[in-house]
């Protein structure tokens, strides 16, 4: 008796396998009907520039059906999830995205989200409190293409080399903890860091005002893919400029939303930031030659001057308006 025993439950789990096998298929290909189009992956780091895009989301503008915001420790990291293909679309600085397009990337920039015009800065301790004073100081900064231009400035004002101090590479998240340790003397940070910095008696000595259009924060995404993901993108800037519009109406709200990821006293964050509106975005995009292209193109100049890249980079096809919004509001 034991071996029909045996052959009834051989063929009960090969029925009951085949039939996981059929209603697994018919869930995945449900859900393949469902999504209309693949997701589209976004990364950023913490920065009041990108802050719009979570209020968008917290506002339920969009949700993560086709939208998905990946939140980076550092601009470094989104930088290399994108050349990895991890993610669709990046929130980079624009000298971020040159950087990348030297290494082969063909990148598209589909939104200037905001322009540096003093929100990134060189903090010291007490006591420095000259840009020569630095000389032999340790200096923490990004691995990363905004850091690099920052410092270059910084020291150029200051009439120093990149010999006369210490350079220690420090991604964002860890400035305050270096700088709190006493692990660094000064360190080229932005918020929120600046902020906990300047509570804890560090001094600017020097800000992005004094390098006028040369930090802008742009949405960029990987050419390949765009058309695939034309809707999202849509959907995506809607919902930016809508939480541009949200936080000039309803400030305190607004704080209260992006106090999770800003911490407290969000307003306060935004100075020395310009959010470009939606008009304001058609005439940066938009344009023979658009602005934006000839600020790259300046950009990238003064990056191979300074030997922040290695090779000249072509930005003829680096700017695409056709995702913004229709309109002027």
């Amino acid at each position: 008796m034991a071996k029909p025993q045996k052959s009834t439950t051989r063929t009960t789990c090969k029925v009951l396998c085949l039939l996981f096998l059929v209603v697994g298929s018919a869930l995945a290909f449900n859900g393949c009907a469902q999504r209309q189009e693949p997701l589209l992956r976004v990364a950023s780091n913490v920065w009041p520039g990108y802050e719009t895009l979570y209020l968008a989301r917290s506002l339920g503008y969009y949700d993560d059906k086709n939208i998905r915001l990946v939140e980076m420790p550092s601009t470094s990291q989104g930088s290399q999830a994108l050349r990895n293909g991890m993610i669709e679309a990046a929130c980079l600085t624009l000298d971020e995205v040159l950087s990348l397009m030297q290494d082969g990337m063909d990148l598209r920039v589909v939104l200037v989200m905001d322009v540096s015009l003093g929100a990134d800065v060189l903090m010291a301790r007490p006591g420095i409190d000259t840009l020569q004073a630095r000389r032999g100081k340790r200096i923490g900064v990004e691995n990363a293409a905004v850091g690099a231009v920052m410092l270059d400035a910084a020291l150029q004002a200051g009439e120093l080399r990149a010999q006369d101090v210490t350079i220690v590479p420090l991604t964002v998240n860890e400035h305050a903890a270096a700088y709190l340790a006493g692990k660094i003397d000064a360190v080229v940070t932005f918020e929120p860091v600046r902020s906990q910095l300047l509570k804890a008696g560090a001094r600017v000595l020097f800000d992005s005002s004094q390098v006028p259009g040369r930090i802008v924060d742009v949405l960029v995404v990987r050419s390949e893919i765009a058309a695939a993901h034309a809707e999202a993108l849509k959907e995506l800037l809607k919902g930016h400029f809508r939480g541009i519009e949200y936080l000039a109406s309803q400030p305190q709200d607004a704080e209260k939303r992006m106090a999770p990821r800003l911490g407290e006293k969000a307003l306060a964050q935004f100075t020395g930031l310009n959010l470009p509106d939606l008009k304001e975005n058609r005439a940066l995009l938009g344009g023979n030659p658009p602005p934006l292209k000839s600020t790259a193109r300046g950009l990238v100049d003064l990056m191979l001057h300074r030997k922040l890249l290695q090779r000249p980079v072509s930005v003829e096809r680096l700017v695409d308006p056709s995702f913004l919004p229709e309109g002027n509001k």
